[in-house]
């Protein structure tokens, strides 16, 4: 074990100082280049409500630069705090409470060591690769160790952009809040195969997959040129030739229903199936050891999340309200419908279950929240709950997988959910915010231009893209680890329980 991590930390040190030799010859980006987070229908031309903007090209040389808001500025620092909070402890929390006794530690420590290593690869180059002009899958070297968030002409910070034309924030906040995001994502996984799968493969797993796939995809989905680079219809079709694939196709995704969720179930999936089940899965007991700490964990979950969702408007604003209370509605609906599905089911409603229903919400709204009303915003928590009972239940039943923590059956299934009634509850027939005025009148889109049915297709288009990049990269990622490696602790190691075997402690005194 000790070699394996001391192969590891050498392997990551390698990467760093090669990535910063890479960032002393690679070539300047554009003076216009920025790193945006967004989702709008290029087709319409127009970028969404939905959509939230860093560092977009300055429209006017010559106009005096923005200033950042201070209390947009608070508010961004105050929700990337939120999302940490979700994620250590909330997220650690809610699965430990999951597993048995035994394996109570290791996955406190899968959570957090997981986090903490891929915010590092986040501030390396992930934050370049995801949110700088590059091509239409990754993004550049141009952020590469984060290098230019000093402006040394200006003698201050960079600034991002909002989704509002003039209104910036600095780009150190921004890279901060997705660096977060990064982080939960990869630590989402490990959930699937918990309490049978080596430290040391877990880490070189989330290395490769935060690479290949969490990367680009946030560039795919997010990554636009800003708000302020559509100055008028003649540059449009050239401003959206410059982002990321998903953008282009026009997917919406407010705060990461196919970035976060969709990509981690298929990943956790496919792990699954690659490690194995667990020795005695449908034969022994494997009942959660603390359904007291799950409570609090997604107790957590739900408090942190309201940083994750209405944090994504990138500025203390209406759609950041909007994004807030639509959060709050859809997370309650499920848990409701998670306990009256459990009773016509089972005659009973269970703590498990209302837990399980209030996370199962959260993902359902996410890529929602800041473009669906609340009237939709309630009809996709309620279904959520049916769907994430049914997605750990039959679903789970029919693939066969020991997803131990069902993070597909939750993530998978109600980010998929989500990410398509978005597509629906979007439109401003339904309630829905539809395009933003700021950019309506610069590209001449109206309200009358949506389309169900073709925002739903693209919607879908976007989820399949998901599955089958995260899928294979995921597959590719695990069969290395594998083979460098090993997937699986021994038998001997799994049934003394990973607490001892692989961190030499316990979780409690016994």
């Amino acid at each position: 074990m000790k070699k394996l991590l001391v192969s590891l930390a050498l392997g990551l040190g390698l990467l760093t100082a090669g990535s910063f030799a890479l960032a002393q010859t690679a070539a300047p980006a554009a003076a216009t280049a920025s790193e945006t987070k967004a989702a709008a229908p290029a087709d319409a031309a127009a970028p969404a409500a939905e959509a939230a903007a860093a560092s977009a090209p300055a429209a006017d040389a010559s106009a005096p630069a923005a200033v950042p808001n201070k209390g947009d500025t608070a508010w961004m620092m105050v929700s990337t705090l939120l999302v940490i909070l979700m994620t250590v402890p909330g997220l650690a929390l809610f699965y430990g409470g999951l597993v048995r006794s035994k394996n109570m530690l290791s996955v406190l420590m899968q959570v957090m060591v997981t986090f903490s290593l891929i915010v590092v690869l986040w501030f390396i180059y992930g934050y370049s690769l995801a949110f700088t002009e590059g091509g239409a899958f990754f993004g550049g070297w141009d952020r590469l160790f984060m290098k230019g968030i000093w402006d040394n002409a200006a003698g201050t910070f960079a600034n991002a952009a909002t989704f509002s034309k003039g209104v910036v924030i600095p780009e150190i906040v921004f890279a901060a809040f997705q660096a977060t995001f990064a982080g939960i994502t990869g630590a989402l996984i490990v959930g699937a195969f918990a309490e049978r799968m080596k430290f040391s493969a877990v880490l070189a797993f989330m290395v490769l997959w935060f690479t290949f796939s969490y990367a680009p995809i946030a560039h795919m989905v997010w990554f636009w040129m800003g708000p302020d680079a559509y100055t008028g219809k003649e540059v449009v079709d050239a401003m959206n030739g410059k982002a990321g694939y998903l953008w282009q196709m026009g997917a919406l995704d407010f705060a990461g229903g196919t970035v976060v969720h969709i990509n981690a179930a298929v990943a956790g999936l496919v792990g699954a199936f690659m490690v194995g089940k667990r020795i005695g899965y449908g034969k022994e007991a494997m009942a959660p050891h603390s359904l007291t700490l799950t409570m609090v964990g997604a107790s957590l979950l739900w408090v942190g999340w309201f940083g994750f969702n209405a944090g994504s408007a990138l500025e203390a604003n209406g759609f950041a309200a909007l994004a807030f209370i639509n959060t709050f509605g859809a997370t309650a609906a499920a848990v409701l419908a998670w306990c009256v599905g459990e009773t016509l089911m089972r005659g009973k409603a269970s703590m498990l279950g209302a837990a399980s229903g209030a996370v199962a919400g959260l993902v359902a709204i996410t890529p929602a929240a800041g473009n669906v009303g609340i009237g939709g915003a309630l009809v996709i928590g309620f279904l959520s709950g049916f769907a994430g009972l049914w997605g750990v239940n039959g679903l789970k039943k029919l693939l066969g997988a020991d997803d131990t923590l069902d993070v597909f059956g939750v993530h998978g299934v109600c980010g998929i959910l989500g990410a398509i009634l978005t597509g629906v509850f979007n439109s401003p027939s339904l309630g829905g915010p539809g395009y933003v005025a700021d950019w309506v009148t610069a590209t001449g889109v109206t309200a009358g231009d949506f389309s169900i049915a073709a925002q739903v297709w693209t919607q879908t288009k976007a989820v399949l893209i998901t599955v089958i990049w995260s899928g294979v990269v995921s597959l590719v990622s695990f069969k290395l680890v594998d083979l460098v490696i090993g997937l699986r602790v021994t038998e001997e190691e799994e049934r003394e329980g990973l607490d001892i075997s692989s961190h030499g402690e316990t979780a409690y005194n016994r």
